[in-house]
């Protein structure tokens, strides 16, 4: 069995910064894809950034510039670094990983960090 145990969440007020983290466990031969993210509610779940096996990034439009990942592939650990955080950005954040689990490639999800920023 995969596990995605997410950490980082919380209260922040408008400007402010977060760390977010999600480490993998369990039955893992490969990830090829680790990120991050989010769904507000009413709305449909979007990328917030993603991080391939060779380090390549993406990120999500509306948080370009504002937010970094990175991974550590010894832990099996993807970071997420938010900054400027701005009240539209409140959601919960759900880990993501691309990965074999010795059967084959599958998507793996966390249970999700809610995120919320407020004055």
């Amino acid at each position: 069995q995969v596990q995605l145990v997410e950490s980082g969440g919380g209260l922040v007020q408008p400007g402010g910064s977060l760390r977010l983290s999600c480490a993998a466990s369990g039955s893992i031969f490969h990830i090829r894809v680790m990120g991050w993210y989010r769904q507000a509610p009413g709305k449909q779940r979007e990328l917030v950034a993603s991080i391939n096996s060779g380090r390549s990034t993406t990120y999500g439009d509306s948080v370009k510039g504002r937010v970094a990942i990175s991974r550590d592939e010894a832990t099996n650990t993807v970071y997420l670094q938010l900054n400027a955080l701005k009240p539209e950005d409140t959601a919960v954040y759900f880990c993501h990983a691309d990965l074999h689990d010795w059967t084959y490639y599958k998507d793996y999800w966390g249970q999700g960090t809610q995120v919320t920023v407020s004055s």
